[in-house]
C-alpha cells in the first residue's frame, strides 16, 4: 500500500508491502510496534529505536506526533483516499458555494441532503460506491441546497453534478 505522508511541510511518498518499506524509493529496514494499552509506539529505522507519542485529531488521516520532546503535525493519506479528497476539495479553506461533482464514476448509494437544506463546510452531502469502497463527499463551503440532481441507486460519471449550491 502506497501513502503520502506529510510532517511539518515536507511531503514523502512511504509503501509498504509486508515487511519491505520504500521511502521515497529508498528501501528502507523499518518497523513499528505499539506499546499495548499506551498511544506509545516504537519506530525503528534501521537499528535507531525512537519512542514516539501518536494522537489522532478530529480530521481523517491526521496526527499529533511527540518525538524527543518535539511536537509535530503529520497527514498520512494512502494514495487513493489522498486522491479523493483533492478531487473533492474537502480541505480546502471557503471559496464560495461550488457544486458538488463526482470525482469518479460511481454509483450513488445515499443523499444526505434535500433541495432548501443549509450545509456547513465539511459536511457529508453524498455518499457514493466507487471501486467497491463507499466516499462520503462533502461540502467545501457553507451554503443552502439549490439542487439535488441525483438520487439513491444512480450511476454517475465522473464530473457529473450531483449537488448545486446557492
Amino acid at each position: 500500500m502506497k501513502y503520502v505522508v506529510e510532517i511539518e511541510g515536507q511531503t514523502v511518498e512511504v509503501e509498504i508491502d509486508g515487511d519491505r518499506v520504500v521511502v521515497d524509493g529508498i528501501e528502507v529496514s523499518a518497523r513499528i510496534t505499539d506499546v499495548p494499552g499506551t498511544p506509545i509506539v516504537l519506530l525503528t529505522v534501521g537499528d535507531t529505536v525512537r519512542r514516539v507519542a501518536v494522537t489522532r485529531t478530529a480530521d481523517r488521516g491526521r496526527y499529533l506526533l511527540s518525538v524527543d520532546g518535539r511536537k509535530l503535525d503529520a497527514e498520512a493519506l494512502d494514495e487513493r483516499t489522498r486522491a479523493i479528497r483533492q478531487l473533492s476539495a474537502a480541505t480546502s479553506g471557503p471559496s464560495g458555494p461550488a457544486p458538488l461533482l463526482a470525482p469518479m464514476p460511481g454509483l450513488i448509494v445515499r443523499v444526505n441532503v434535500e433541495a432548501g437544506a443549509t450545509v456547513q463546510p465539511g459536511q457529508g452531502l453524498v455518499v457514493m460506491e466507487a471501486m467497491k469502497m463507499e466516499n462520503e463527499l462533502r461540502a467545501t463551503s457553507a451554503g443552502v441546497v439549490r439542487a439535488v440532481r441525483v438520487t439513491p441507486g444512480m450511476a454517475v460519471e465522473r464530473g457529473a453534478t450531483l449537488i448545486e449550491l446557492e
